[in-house]
């Protein structure tokens, strides 16, 4: 295959990249190369973008992969249109033989080489985020802002994020030595070594609905980078932004004279449940999944010959204990809980509140005060219909209106949801947060607040103190998992608990947060988005665990 674009070019061009990239995993200060403002891309991206998303509406997506047996289509926006756009379906037999023949090459290329085509691949991404944004708000649901930078700029970064632990972990070993063990007067033994990363085999990438981007390149562009072939399976409604993806990885390889087949896509029949067959085909050596507890578990449990990295349901919680700032703890977090509906792996669930109030700069609130003022902060935040629907985006799917019209008989409602008209998309169901009151004084096994309730709903659950808080907190954790922790507190000595609950319990934990930080935003290169050390999750995005088990070090050794 002739190479359009020689490695050495790449190299050339992104090396400086890749090297700042490296320098931020270790620094964890603030960096991207992706920039987060529309205007950035040029005076004529946006309309480009658009134009661009909707010339792909209405079209089959041939992407040239082996295997091809039918299409498949039938997207529908959560904001009412149908995207019309169809994909190939694939018969493994066929596909996955065809994706393991250019892995020989792809490994041969070294470290280096793979990760500098991996950064050419997102550089062209990032070249078309308006257009991604697109595709990410009509599959995700999310407001046109969020698509653009959680979907776009901020999903590329943790790729590249992944694809600089890659090139790091495999380069701790050098790739050749020569080895010499002195044997007093004789002759000294003489070895010479060379050392080869070498993949585990085919990854398949299971994405999720929400994010799609976000949560899907990390494993995407790890495997790629670690010299393993990826073949995407994506949400069925949410495959566009995962095709785009695809298509241009597959354009990238080509053009540097490697095998397409390296990145492939995968797209089920409606019913069809693709994931579990193909999760444990021993071809499969890897699984990156976001999802349900339910499939995540399965996939844990019957994917044997893969190494699986899962990130599951959780129950985030936020402990107010005090605050030397009253209004802006509940303007941050009546924001944290609006931010997409609710419909964030890392949003606020459970504020636990002691029945008896907290201390403020506003003087004592107490509970009853404190429900109140978030309930009101997050009805100011949201009273604006054109700043609801830019903040609340659409709800992705039915199931979440499901939980959010049920929630409401949980308990006392602090803040009844209300339906949000979207001018420029009617079909949207758009809703606001509902917030309900709920004692733990009573222990309850099926209480709601021990389980995951994915949406815009949230639970101001009263608890004897603080430190019954912290119990809770733990518990929680322990059982059902975090994704992210919050607390407000004046006390060092409570932060020193706080804190010591996290450590124990492996839980990412955000204080204090009144500013323009939200709880349940993580930034590439600095924050980690998990741990792998609770239920939540079974890895971190992104860290050196997330890519070093991807692949294995071979030794070749040769008499001096």
């Amino acid at each position: 295959m002739a190479a359009e674009l020689t490695v050495h070019q790449l190299s050339a061009k992104h090396r400086p990249t890749l090297d700042q990239a490296l320098s931020a995993i270790r620094s964890r200060a603030y960096w991207s190369p992706h920039p987060e403002h529309p205007k950035a891309y040029g005076e004529t991206a946006p309309a480009d973008g658009l134009t661009a998303f909707e010339a792909v509406r209405g079209t089959r997506m041939d992407l040239g992969q082996p295997g091809t047996d039918g299409w498949v289509g039938g997207e529908v926006s959560p904001y009412g249109p149908d995207l019309g756009v169809e994909y190939p379906h694939v018969d493994p037999e066929v596909l996955l033989p065809a994706m393991r023949a250019g892995m020989g090459a792809w490994r041969d290329a070294g470290p280096e080489a793979r990760a500098v085509v991996c950064v050419e691949i997102l550089a062209r991404i990032s070249a078309r985020t308006h257009e991604f944004a697109h595709a990410v708000m009509h599959t995700s649901g999310q407001a046109f802002m969020m698509a653009f930078q959680a979907g776009g700029p901020h999903a590329q970064d943790r790729g590249l994020e992944a694809v600089a632990y890659a090139y790091e972990e495999q380069t701790r070993v050098p790739g050749r030595a020569d080895w010499s063990k002195p044997q007093g007067k004789k002759d000294p033994l003489e070895l010479g070594k060379s050392f080869t990363a070498v993949p585990r085999g085919i990854s398949l990438m299971i994405g999720c609905n929400t994010f799609p981007t976000w949560n899907g390149y990390p494993g995407l562009f790890a495997s790629l980078a670690t010299g393993n072939a990826v073949l995407v399976k994506p949400h069925p409604r949410a495959v566009l932004p995962l095709a785009l993806t695809v298509q241009v990885a597959r354009e990238v390889l080509a053009e540097t004279g490697f095998d397409p087949n390296l990145v492939a896509l995968a797209v089920e029949r409606p019913g069809e449940g693709i994931a579990k067959a193909l999760a444990v085909r021993p071809e499969i050596k890897l699984i990156d999944y976001t999802g349900s507890t339910e499939f995540g578990d399965w996939l844990e449990a019957n994917a044997r010959q893969a190494q699986v990295y899962t990130e599951k349901a959780g129950v985030n919680t936020v402990v107010l204990d005090s605050t030397d700032n009253y209004k802006g703890m509940l303007a941050n977090l009546a924001f944290s809980l609006s931010l997409y509906s609710g419909q964030m792996c890392t949003t606020p669930q459970n504020l636990l509140i002691p029945r008896d109030g907290i201390a403020t700069d506003a003087g004592h609130k107490a509970y009853d005060e404190v429900v109140a003022d978030l309930a009101a902060s997050v009805g100011g935040l949201l009273g604006d219909d054109a700043r609801a629907n830019a903040l609340l985006g659409a709800l992705v799917n039915p199931d979440v209106k499901a939980r959010l019209d049920a929630a409401a008989a949980l308990g006392e409602v602090a803040l009844a949801s209300r339906e949000v008209v979207n001018p420029e998309f009617p079909d949207a169901v758009v809703r606001t947060p509902v917030m309900v009151k709920l004692d733990a004084s009573k222990p309850d096994p099926e209480a709601a607040y021990l389980s995951e309730c994915f949406g815009p709903v949230s639970f101001a659950v009263a608890v004897d103190s603080t430190a019954d808080g912290l119990e809770l907190l733990r518990r929680t954790i322990r059982e059902k998992g975090a994704m992210t922790v919050g607390a407000y507190t004046t006390s060092a000595d409570m932060e020193r608990a706080i804190e010591e609950v996290c450590l124990e319990e492996s839980a990412q934990l955000s204080l204090n947060l009144t500013g323009g930080v939200y709880v349940n935003q993580t930034a590439a290169f600095s924050d980690f988005h998990g741990s792998g050390g609770n239920p939540a999750a079974n890895a971190a995005l992104c860290d050196g665990a997330f890519v070093s088990n991807r692949f294995r070090v071979v030794e070749v050794r040769r008499q001096a």
